[in-house]
């Protein structure tokens, strides 16, 4: 199984590539084309229309962050946040139970939340700004091992 280990910075690069695309595609038109639809989708959950637009600007640069593997943890914290505040707004009111309304919902608030703990992986802009001197830093310092 160490094998596989291998292909985790392949994976993390798929799952930044399709919740990237994921996002830009659902966000674009909330901002650009459907805003009345979408507005009153979002009258009918008791939540102010102007939201659509607040929304549509965090899928379409979160993103974009998440394409391009730029800030990654922080996109993906508020991408998953935002998918949890539709789930508890929009479907769970009707019923928990009714797992299969909010399932595509829940996914991406998962896999959001999984790519905040972990990180953009090795392929990704984060790597060489903010991750790749984190190994060095928090290896133990022993004086007696480098005598």
């Amino acid at each position: 199984m160490k094998s596989l280990n291998l292909l985790q910075p392949l994976a993390l690069l798929i799952l930044r590539a399709a919740f990237g695309v994921i996002f830009v595609s659902h966000g674009y038109p909330m901002i650009a084309h459907r805003t009345s639809a979408a507005q009153a989708l979002f009258a009918q959950h008791a939540v102010p229309g102007y939201y659509v637009y607040i929304c549509g600007v965090l899928e379409v640069f979160g993103g974009v962050l998440l394409l391009l593997g730029l800030f990654t943890r922080g996109a993906a914290l508020v991408l998953a946040i935002e998918m949890a505040l539709l789930i508890w707004k929009v479907y769970t009111p009707h019923s928990y139970l009714a797992l299969n309304d909010y399932a595509y919902p829940l996914v991406l608030t998962t896999g959001c939340f999984a790519l905040a703990t972990f990180g953009a992986g090795f392929v990704s802009i984060d790597y060489p700004l903010f991750e790749s001197g984190t190994a060095k830093s928090r290896a133990p310092r022993n004086p007696k091992i480098a005598k």
